[in-house]
């Protein structure tokens, strides 16, 4: 890393006091040897930095504002876990005296979603209880808040929008259920700025337009012999005239782009059948080669376009994947025009929803969008004595294991860590519901061919950087609402509108704040598909909050500095959330199974182990809430079909 320039640090705005504290301007990365042996809390302590202040940074304001991404105590309790601290039972351990008929591990949208329907298809004498790691519910389905110049913002952490399902579906039931209000979605803020006018997009994955004509550019830097760096602006449009890639690239790019096919494609009909299984056997990129006739290069280009809701490239990734989210699970209107809806700060709103029908005291008010939305948790009604679910958070589950032989058994024991302590409840079913990364690790008395089946899962990490800004004219002057690059830090920003229902104006303009989001992937294309996640892991986790903050503000520097953007004006708050396992990266294979051996997921679907189900969505080979849905209602009900009697 260079040394650190006191006279760039002041242009910049890093020694600003904006809305997080102060913190060091040191900064360390590690080198990617000694990453993966070192905790990055032990790298940080090396550069004489306090850990939690250097790693974590600002964290936002309000309800969540103690969980932004994983944070420091997370990390440090599942690792304990992975290192074997409780391999043995702890010797000074509180038997609570508890005894559940279902304990849920894991309070995001898995967990709550099995909560939910465990507590609808049992009678009123069954309780249950979720134990959650993390200071708030949710998991990826978190926000974080901002207070900027008087407005309240919100963003979503990880999982961001959803879509209108099919009348009568189950997904349609799962909505209805927790009280989800389509017409709180009709309304969205209105424009008010100068003209032209622009038509903002519902989702911070889509893309504006004025008069009709996308309001999105490309931008090219150094990488691309351009200092400074140029802006194209609706570079399909233009069939990619005026960007610095070759000929040959441009053609496969547009070939990629307009489905300009030298093969016919391949559409499975139902999971399972000849086609999926064909494609389940190569590759996204062997698949892409196959039918566009197009390079490697030009796919690893554009890999954005084919594979970054899987968190790595289309190098290592099995291209049942492609038809992942149109098939596996179907909506009516997948389209970000029409279809897509989003609350303010994501898929939150929809966890806050069904916490509230779990708990009706977790929120004061009616169970109404708006008042599910703004209103304050309640964190002291959430693990109410009494009540048929409680919600206890802070609460790292280190031991699930039977008690006795697991066909036989009458109890599974759960030890959890609660405030540094370990205690221990009773439970005679368990739905695990956290990632397969840790489950693997818990489940202590699990046998040998789901061991083995863990054991060919892959993850890789996520970074979502929230940056809140006082305006966003410096886009606006550019013509664009949003736009992509292909170096430094992240990849792409857009500026979305809002539902009304939960936000405090109902209007959106240049000169209003927003919160943009920078997302950070960490494929390295080539590389054997475990070493891509655990090398990304590294850098996540060694990297200090300073350093990130520095990439974030040099990197809007170069691409708006020219349009009139001062990163130490107009910056108000950075919130970074790190996931370490944000993605299942499902390998060829990974649905179907391969030459003749079974899917990994298969033994962990197919039914319950003893008196523990598995519910997490990486089982069903992509981190979607729908998936979560899916899995947790599979696993609840083979509990209630075959266990619970």
């Amino acid at each position: 890393m260079s040394k650190p320039c006191p006279h760039l640090d002041k242009i910049l705005g890093l020694n600003q006091s904006i809305s997080r504290r102060d913190f060091l301007e040191g900064a360390l990365v590690a080198s990617t040897g000694l990453a993966v042996t070192s905790s990055p809390f032990e790298l940080l302590a090396q550069a004489n930095a306090p850990a939690t202040e250097a790693w974590t940074g600002y964290t936002g304001e309000g309800d969540y504002k103690l969980s932004a991404g994983n944070s420091e105590q997370v990390v440090h309790n599942a690792h304990a876990v992975r290192d074997g601290a409780y391999d043995q039972i702890p010797s000074q351990i509180t038997d609570t005296g508890e005894i559940y008929d279902c304990a849920v591990v894991g309070g995001g949208l898995s967990g709550l979603s099995a909560a939910l329907f465990f507590h609808q298809r049992t009678t009123a004498n069954r309780n249950c209880i979720v134990l959650d790691n993390a200071a708030i519910f949710g998991g990826v389905a978190k926000r974080n808040e901002f207070e900027v110049d008087g407005h309240r913002l919100y963003a979503a952490q990880g999982s961001v929008h959803f879509q209108p399902p099919y009348p009568n579906s189950f997904l349609s039931t799962v909505y209805e259920s927790m009280g989800l209000d389509w017409n709180a979605f009709k309304s969205y803020q209105e424009w008010q700025g100068p003209s032209p006018k622009m038509s903002l997009s519902r989702s911070t994955y889509g893309e504006g337009a004025i008069d009709g004509k996308p309001a999105y550019g490309f931008f090219f830097g150094a990488k691309f012999g351009h200092r400074p760096g140029i802006w194209v602006k609706d570079p399909w449009g233009r069939n990619l005239e005026g960007t610095p890639f070759s000929e040959k690239t441009r053609q496969e790019l547009l070939a990629l782009h307009h489905n300009r096919f030298i093969a016919p494609p391949l559409v499975y009909d139902y999971p399972g059948d000849a086609v999926s299984r064909q494609l389940d056997s190569m590759t996204i990129e062997d698949y892409l080669v196959r039918t566009y006739g197009v390079s490697r290069e030009t796919i690893r280009l554009d890999r954005s376009e084919v594979a970054d809701g899987f968190g790595l490239g289309p190098d290592v990734l099995s291209a049942f994947l492609i038809y992942e989210w149109e098939k596996t699970v179907p909506t009516v209107d997948n389209s970000m025009e029409t279809g897509i809806q989003m609350f303010p700060g994501g898929n939150s709103g929809m966890v806050r929803l069904m916490v509230k029908t779990l708990i009706p005291a977790a929120f004061d008010g009616p169970r109404s969008m708006e008042a599910v939305w703004k209103n304050p948790i309640n964190f002291g009604a959430l693990d109410g004595a009494g009540q048929r679910v409680r919600l206890r958070l802070n609460s790292t589950v280190v031991r699930v294991e039977h008690m006795g032989e697991p066909n036989k058994s009458e109890f599974v024991s759960i030890v959890y860590l609660k405030d540094g302590r370990p205690q221990r409840i009773k439970a005679r079913t368990v739905v695990m519901a956290g990632g397969g990364w840790m489950t693997k690790h818990v489940v202590r008395d699990l046998d040998e061919t789901r061991r083995n089946a863990y054991a060919q899962f892959c993850y890789s990490p996520y970074l979502l950087a929230n940056v809140a800004v006082r305006n966003w004219r410096f886009l606006y002057d550019l013509g664009l609402a949003g736009g992509r690059w292909f170096e430094g830090f992240g990849n792409a920003v857009n500026v979305p509108k809002c539902a009304k229902f939960g936000v405090d104006t109902p209007v959106v303009g240049p000169d209003l704040p927003t919160v943009l989001n920078l997302e950070v992937g960490f494929a390295k294309p080539g590389l054997p598909l475990a070493n891509q996640g655990s090398l990304g892991r590294a850098e996540l986790l060694s990297t200090p909050f300073t350093e990130y903050e520095k990439q974030i503000r040099e990197q809007m520097m170069e691409m708006f500095g020219a349009s009139g953007f001062d990163a130490k004006r107009d910056i108000a708050g950075i919130v970074l959330n790190r996931w370490g396992h944000a993605f299942i990266n499902p390998q060829p294979g990974f649905f179907f199974g391969l030459n003749g051996n079974p899917a990994p997921r298969q033994a962990l679907r197919d039914g319950p182990f003893g008196r523990i189900a598995f519910a997490h969505s990486d089982l069903s080979g992509a981190m979607d809430h729908r998936n979560a849905f899916i899995e947790s209602n599979r696993a609840v009900s083979q509990l209630l079909d075959r266990v619970l009697v």
